[in-house]
């Protein structure tokens, strides 16, 4: 219960609640800790017995793109994957520490916080468009109806809201009924950004969304994605450094499992902090 009786003559009101918990001291870039979306904070992570991710701090910035960069196996993908609980549907998967989502701050890794309402609230696009085997429609209809929505006219609209959203609408809205899978690459891949967006998520995860696609589908990608900041808070994985310096606000650098260096993108790329950073970006390995 909130008490409405004022405190008496000279006591101080009592201090708000903090927003967060994420203590920017946990990495080497001071962030604002109202600003910041969600965590990982003293994040591991298992394969079996393989220890796949050690002791990763990583804090993602509200309404802003954050880049993960590093060779192939230092565990980016794994970390992304792991802020939609994605590795929940294999066995002798397990994580440890914390991945905290704000302003609830509420760690989604909990075995009591239900796995299909964290994908509702942080969507993922993968690598490979994968449309369901449904029309243009049902695709997008699809995590409306799963959240309990009925109306016809509801649906229509969030339909309508998420493909534009994605940037796709005015392509396929005279295809509505046909099948998601008969789209162009770039199409789909669109269209699956629209399922995730149709559920209003706080998060989009992207895992490397471009590989498969030629450079103009690419283009339209990246075009969204620096859209869509302004709607919801962005993580990606990607190999290409261009593109990452192109869309990230935010970047981090990880290698053999551990995150090695996080900061603003300009300055990763420009004045990296460590050595190590500095050797995968200019090219000398990776």
């Amino acid at each position: 219960m909130v008490s409405n009786t004022m405190p008496a003559e000279g006591q101080r009101e009592p201090a708000a609640p903090a927003r967060n918990n994420f203590s920017p001291g946990l990495i080497p870039h001071a962030l604002e800790p109202s600003t910041v979306k969600a965590a990982a904070i003293d994040f591991g992570f298992y394969y079996g017995a393989f220890h796949a991710l050690k002791g990763v701090n990583l804090p993602i910035q509200e309404k802003r793109v954050t880049a993960l960069i590093g060779p192939s196996g230092c565990g980016k993908s794994t970390l992304l994957r792991s802020f939609n609980r994605m590795h929940d549907l294999y066995p002798g998967n397990r994580y440890e520490g914390s991945i905290r989502l704000y302003p609830d701050n509420t760690n989604i890794l909990d075995p009591r916080v239900d796995p299909i309402e964290v994908r509702m609230r942080i969507g993922m696009v993968f690598q490979k468009p994968n449309p369901f085997p449904k029309s243009v429609y049902e695709n997008v209809a699809y995590g409306l109806r799963l959240r309990g929505e009925k109306s016809r006219s509801r649906l229509d609209e969030g339909v309508e809201e998420a493909l534009r959203a994605a940037a796709i609408w005015d392509e396929v809205k005279d295809r509505l009924q046909s099948q998601g899978t008969a789209l162009s690459g770039g199409q789909q891949q669109r269209l699956c950004i629209a399922r995730c967006l149709a559920t209003d998520p706080e998060i989009l995860l992207f895992d490397e969304p471009t590989s498969s696609l030629d450079p103009i589908a690419t283009g339209s990608i990246e075009e969204l994605i620096s859209q869509l900041r302004s709607r919801v808070t962005i993580l990606i994985v990607t190999h290409n450094m261009q593109q990452a310096a192109r869309v990230s606000d935010y970047t981090a650098y990880m290698y053999l499992g551990e995150l090695v260096e996080y900061g603003e993108t300009n300055q990763i790329f420009l004045k990296p902090g460590k050595q190590a950073t500095e050797d995968y970006i200019t090219g000398r390995f990776g």
